[in-house]
């Protein structure tokens, strides 16, 4: 009995082919029969705002395709990941829910345009940005500021940002 050299040869290369496609999720015909069972992922999604915060979301996912996993996901960028969990990231061109809820741009002690959970008085700083020269403020801006402007809006936000950087205190 006579054996071919190349067919023998091509044998190992062709199971290794097939596990690696049920492994790597796409399979071929055959490389499907291997893999009946699906996956269980953890998914945590990552979504980073104009505003600095950042918001966390977990997901369980039952995975039969990985081909329709990473579709899924097509629009996030992977920052890492192991055998169950993949964590996604995206930037997000908006404020977060949490300044659209309760944000309110005011001032600080010592004059930095500050975003503050809440009204300014007496709530928590999320975002500092840049010192006021508050003597050059007109009285009706100053008491906005420390009353609060609410931030409703992305186009809010950038607002009031360029309504107030020509008045401030550049560090020389």
């Amino acid at each position: 009995m006579r054996f071919n050299r190349k067919a023998i040869m091509a044998v190992p290369v062709i199971l290794a082919i097939l596990a690696g496609d049920a492994i790597w999720g796409t399979p071929t015909k055959a490389g499907a029969q291997l893999n009946q069972e699906p996956l269980q992922i953890t998914v945590i999604l990552e979504r980073n705002y104009l505003d600095g915060e950042i918001s966390q979301e977990v997901i369980q996912e039952t995975c039969w395709s990985m081909e329709n996993f990473w579709a899924k996901y097509d629009q996030w960028q992977l920052l890492r990941n192991d055998e169950s969990t993949f964590v996604f990231k995206k930037q997000v061109d908006d404020i977060s829910p949490l300044l659209k809820a309760n944000g309110y741009f005011g001032l600080t002690e010592d004059g930095v345009l500050t975003i503050f959970n809440g009204r300014p008085d007496r709530s928590r700083i999320i975002q500092s940005f840049f010192q006021i020269d508050v003597k050059k403020l007109e009285s009706k801006a100053q008491q906005e500021l420390l009353q609060g402007i609410p931030i409703k809006t992305k186009d809010r936000y950038v607002e009031v940002l360029e309504t107030f950087k020509p008045y401030s205190i550049k560090n020389e």
